[in-house]
């Protein structure tokens, strides 16, 4: 008995080989052989992914935002064929680690071995979004060179980047698609200016969160200030976690400065707005507190952020107007995502963090192959329309932003308004609405 059952057994596995052999059904490498005569794109649905890392702080609001969004262009890409590669149609596969950077105390040792552990383990053809904190980029780029993978990143802002990067050429693989700091004091300049023309408004104290991004941009806005003939009553820094903003708001106080201008990226950041409501503070908060960005932040604060100023890195998650694709964003995101996730849409990231995947893949068919090398060169020539605006690199792999989104990509700075109204009030070509001065303030 037990003879014939092996008897059995072996003609099956050899009828199982010769079947194989006869029909060429096997594979090697986890991809589909395609025969391709006359060069016509091949939509073979099993050719081999395409595949997109994401190492980034996935806990963060930024992060979160940045991931879902990456996501929504993959799976619009993917339901549209693919990226063509050469000849053939393939689909992207994202795969993703949370590095923890955002979390207090994290080292960034424990952040960059998190990414090298997604590069070994995954071997990306490409990452996307990235460090969430500027040491952590700067820290990460000779990782990068190492292994020779395109990154674009969108969080990260030290200006720090660009010029390492710009120092040597084994840096080339890598590309910054959201904002960074010196652009975002540039916008605060150019809001302070337009503040100004509206309300001659002149004297301003600044607070910020005591990491490299804020303080950075603090400075270089305390350097425009001084040459734009404002005075700055103070310039005070919180450590991350901070809770009691008491001291800055009474010196602004007393020192009747006109404007505070906040910048913070931390949950506690929402006291400070708080805090000015209930000391009465007559001045106009502008600037970028992160918790008090989102749609739903009305609601959290009981409508006490109405009058402040806030700014949108890059719109998307604040659909302007005057970017059709910004609100074509918006509104995807809402379909898939659903009403409560969309307002808790940050203003960072989320925007060219989608973008970025169809600028990556845009790259792959100029370039027709995934080697780095090609990828990087065609990313270099990018300009497309994208839902922050026109994209478009700088020599040290920097998206240019600036207030004309037909010209550059744009951040905005919108006001809450009664109601709970967010509404877009610079740059000026964007606008939907002027800045209503609160009660207290107005002539």
């Amino acid at each position: 008995m037990m003879n014939k059952k092996l008897l059995f057994f072996l003609i099956f596995v050899f009828s199982a080989i010769m079947l194989a052999t006869i029909t060429g059904c096997g594979s090697q490498g986890g991809q589909t052989q395609s025969n391709n005569p006359g060069g016509k794109t091949s939509t073979n649905s099993g050719a081999a992914p395409i595949v997109i890392g994401v190492p980034t702080a996935l806990s963060s609001i930024d992060g979160g935002n940045a991931f879902n969004a990456a996501k929504m262009a993959v799976d619009e890409i993917n339901a549209g064929g693919g990226v063509t590669v050469g000849n053939e149609k393939r689909p992207l596969k994202i795969v993703s680690i949370d590095t923890r950077e955002s979390d207090a105390g994290v080292p960034v040792n424990d952040a960059l071995t998190a990414l090298e552990k997604l590069i070994t383990e995954n071997k990306p053809d490409a990452i996307v979004i990235g460090a969430f904190r500027s040491e952590v980029l700067l820290a990460s780029m000779d990782i990068i060179a190492k292994y020779k993978i395109p990154y674009i990143t969108t969080i990260a802002m030290a200006p720090g980047f660009q010029t390492k990067l710009a120092s040597d050429p084994k840096y080339r693989y890598m590309f910054r698609m959201g904002i960074n700091s010196n652009y975002f004091a540039e916008y605060l300049g150019d809001t302070m200016g337009y503040i100004n023309k509206q309300f001659s408004y002149n004297k301003a104290y600044i607070v910020t969160q005591d990491v490299l991004w804020a303080k950075s941009t603090g400075t270089t806005l305390q350097k425009w200030f001084e040459a734009n003939g404002w005075e700055v009553e103070g310039f005070d820094s919180y450590p991350t976690g901070a809770s009691d903003f008491s001291t800055s708001l009474s010196n602004a106080k007393n020192k009747n400065a006109q404007v505070i201008v906040a910048i913070f990226d931390m949950p506690q950041a929402g006291i400070l707005v708080k805090q000015a409501k209930t000391m009465q503070v007559p001045a106009l908060m502008a600037g970028y507190i992160g918790p008090a960005i989102q749609e739903n932040a009305w609601k959290t604060f009981n409508g006490e952020v109405e009058g402040l100023i806030n700014f949108v890195y890059e719109i998307g998650a604040l659909p302007v107007k005057a970017v059709p694709k910004s609100v074509e964003f918006y509104d995807n995101y809402k379909k898939k995502y659903g009403e409560e996730l969309t307002q808790k849409l940050s203003g960072h990231a989320a925007g060219p963090s989608y973008d970025a995947v169809y600028v990556l893949a845009n790259a792959i068919e100029r370039a027709g192959s995934l080697d780095p090398d090609a990828v990087a060169t065609a990313l270099e020539k990018t300009d497309m329309n994208g839902a922050i605006g026109r994209i478009k690199f700088t020599a040290d792999h920097q998206v240019v932003y600036g207030v004309d989104p037909k010209e550059t990509a744009i951040g905005a700075a919108f006001q809450w308004q009664a109601g709970g109204a967010r509404v877009p009030v610079f740059p000026e070509i964007a606008k939907e609405g002027d800045i209503q001065l609160p009660e207290g303030l107005k002539k």
